[in-house]
């Protein structure tokens, strides 16, 4: 993935991850469009900095996610780089026989469906471009779940084999990279942002953007997350399973 001179979409890009890596490509001199659905947090993000641009997107509105595409390309026919960010993580109780299924359905609309619909949206317009990339964020837990969020966990490994697909699928015509971050201090949920367990985001970001600017790029960047991406490949699943749900002993 080439550093500078791109036109970025980042989903999610109001806050957290998205927030932070809008930054750091701006800071290189690309042009980037951050989405989300408030408008308040997107223009909030961007503060004073130029050419950063925010339009709002309802990832769990197929009709609207068709419509944004249309108008992101009309208003950027350079766009080139689609990071796929955006996503909410609910926790749930995967042993309650009478539980409310409305949050591993909103996960699973927001989290799966979001970005399978904006790549289809914007997949033809991405492979007519020049030096075209898609990034989808997944996590550490796609490949060891936390047990109180069953549904984002499984969405996660969800989006993996997804990029996986998409990668041998667009070979030769786009770069597709996923992002498998550890747990970092963000407002994914209610008191990540101070938890001193997890990365500080500025932390992870500047060495995330490290390994983006490695030649070539990885088709994984794994920060901080390497012993639970490669758990069940070194025999120690189990181990790294009750290492991060310490509750189930």
């Amino acid at each position: 993935m080439k550093q500078t001179g791109n036109t970025i979409l980042i989903t999610g890009g109001g806050t957290g991850i998205g927030k932070a890596l809008a930054h750091r490509f701006h800071d290189l001199g690309n042009t980037v469009i951050i989405a989300g659905r408030r408008m308040e947090m997107l223009e909030k993000a961007i503060g004073d900095r130029p050419n950063i641009h925010a339009l709002t997107l309802d990832m769990d509105d197929a009709a609207g996610v068709a419509a944004f595409a249309d108008k992101l390309v009309a208003d950027f026919p350079s766009i080139n780089v689609l990071f796929n960010s955006a996503g909410i993580m609910r926790m749930e109780g995967p042993l309650d026989k009478f539980r409310d299924l409305g949050d591993a359905e909103a996960s699973i609309t927001s989290n799966l469906l979001g970005p399978i619909r904006v790549t289809n949206a914007l997949v033809e317009h991405l492979g007519r471009q020049p030096d075209a990339v898609i990034v989808n964020v997944s996590s550490g837990l796609a490949f060891v779940p936390l047990v109180i969020a069953p549904t984002y966990s499984a969405i996660k490994a969800a989006i993996h084999s997804y990029t996986e697909s998409l990668r041998a699928v667009l070979k030769g015509r786009i770069e597709v990279i996923e992002l498998v971050p550890p747990a970092v201090q963000t407002n994914l949920t209610p008191g990540q942002e101070t938890n001193e367990r997890f990365m500080p985001l500025n932390t992870f970001a500047d060495q995330v953007m490290a390994l983006f600017q490695q030649t070539p790029t990885p088709r994984e960047i794994l920060e901080g997350v390497d012993f639970m991406r490669n758990a069940e490949a070194a025999g120690r699943f189990d181990e790294t399973l009750a290492a991060i749900n310490p509750f189930l002993k």
